[in-house]
């Protein structure tokens, strides 16, 4: 019996994993795998019935009455509303016309949209059909390899899951209890640094093989002055509503949170300004944004309710004494870690990742020490950062690459599912060096939180 309660949070973990690689909804695997560990907690004595009731106030209070976590359905709804009032189509239209004449151009156009869509929204599959639908068929048309046209719509439409406002920044603030402003400040740098690496590579790849990405015929020089005034145009909007959430946070006049309202606000706004915003678009928006949030919302009440059965077995305990069992010593230890997250990613989404693995890793990065590489301060911080970029690839790596399924969906027959996994490989193997780098000059993480929230 003593040797059965020791290992009951281990059997507990892999219980849920084993449930995840079930049909079953995610939220529902959660909740059975908690209900069975919770009911065996109580038969073994290592929970009493009285903490069992305390369950719905832990859900309620840390889910339902969540400040934070109210910022979520408002950045869904924001994103939404921009992709409804096509917003963000007029600026890819008029990056493609733009950069049209330029090697490579309209693969650096879709990846420049994704980066602005990225900072606009954070909304990963809505960026992924909506550069698929308008970017995709052009690019095959004038001669872009299917691949490489693929793995760039692919890979930018996925930057919305690391640059600020993302929706998965919330979420990970909230299960490692960190400071939201802090945390969205410290990824707005990595996430311009993978768009960089995304643009160096299609700018290389283009010079190396132009048939891979043939250039256009250049802009008659009375177009030239007409095409900037539109590109300008359809820019000013986008960077209004960055400029509202990433501005009011950095600038210290609103938390993430109201930031978000802000968010929504000026989305609203700017799709009334250009005439798009009707009932049935605003409807549209709204009901997606529910059926968005109700789905995580409702992972997250199972998340909450495994999380805290998973504690008052010992949990905690168990995952420090293996760690420390392990003699990985600290960097192996976050070598592992990464390592985990990384294959994690060819079967799950980031929900699942991040609510497998946070609550778990965060004891261990609680107790390692890295001496002058990085403060015990910004370990936390620099530590979700790297999480965040590596929850890229869970978008990119078959055979659960959502990104992918949602690409592929939206393109039916001009790519074959072949000509897409070839595709976003480079891209993947690009995430995995942007990874590295930030590990090694952790700095690109931590310098612009310290200069900006001082």
């Amino acid at each position: 019996m003593e040797a059965l309660i020791d290992i009951l949070p281990g059997l507990m973990f892999l219980a849920l994993i084993a449930g995840l690689f079930s049909t079953l909804p995610v939220g529902i695997v959660l909740m059975g795998v908690t209900l069975i560990f919770g009911g065996l907690a109580l038969a073994l004595g290592e929970m009493r019935f009285a903490q069992v009731t305390l369950m719905p106030n832990r859900i309620f209070g840390g889910i339902i009455e969540n400040p934070v976590l109210v910022a979520a359905p408002m950045f869904i709804f924001m994103g939404l509303v921009m992709e409804r009032t096509r917003i963000a189509e007029d600026l890819l239209i008029s990056l493609q016309k733009l950069l049209r004449a330029v090697p490579g151009g309209l693969a650096l156009a879709v990846t420049l949209m994704g980066t602005i869509l990225a900072a606009a929204t954070g909304i990963i599959g809505a960026s992924v059909v909506m550069l698929t639908v308008l970017a995709l068929p052009t690019m095959i048309s004038k001669g872009y390899s299917p691949s490489l046209a693929a793995g760039t719509v692919a890979s930018a439409g996925t930057l919305g899951i690391l640059i600020p406002p993302s929706v998965m920044l919330v979420f990970m603030g909230d299960l490692l209890t960190l400071n939201l402003a802090k945390l969205f400040v410290a990824a707005f740098i990595p996430g311009l640094v993978l768009a960089g690496a995304y643009l160096v590579y299609i700018v290389v790849t283009s010079a190396l093989n132009p048939s891979s990405a043939p250039k256009a015929p250049p802009i008659p020089p009375e177009e030239r002055a007409g095409l900037m005034r539109e590109f300008l145009i359809s820019l000013a909007l986008p960077l209004l509503i960055i400029v509202a959430v990433l501005g009011s946070i950095i600038g210290g006049f609103a938390t993430p949170t109201e930031a978000s309202g802000v968010g929504a606000f000026a989305a609203l706004l700017l799709g009334f300004i250009r005439g798009r915003l009707n009932w049935p678009t605003l409807s549209g928006a709204m009901d997606g944004s529910v059926r968005t949030i109700a789905m995580l919302f409702f992972i997250f009440v199972g998340a909450t309710a495994f999380a805290y059965v998973f504690r008052h077995i010992g949990g905690e305990h168990f995952i420090v004494d293996t760690a420390r069992s392990l003699a990985l010593g600290d960097w192996g230890l976050l070598a592992m870690m990464m390592v985990m997250v990384f294959i994690m990613g060819f079967f799950f989404d980031w929900i699942e990742i991040t609510l497998i693995v946070l609550p778990i890793f965060a004891p261990i990065v609680q107790i390692m020490d890295l001496g002058d590489h990085v403060a015990r301060a910004d370990l936390i911080y620099w530590f979700a950062v790297l999480v965040a970029v590596n929850l890229q690839t869970s978008f990119l790596t078959p055979p659960f690459g959502f990104a992918l399924f949602y690409l592929k969906g939206a393109a039916g027959g001009a790519v074959t599912m072949a000509q897409v996994y070839r595709g976003i490989i480079p891209f993947v193997l690009l995430q995995v060096g942007v990874l590295g780098l930030l590990i090694w000059q952790p700095w690109i993480v931590l310098a612009l939180p310290e200069a900006v929230l001082r």
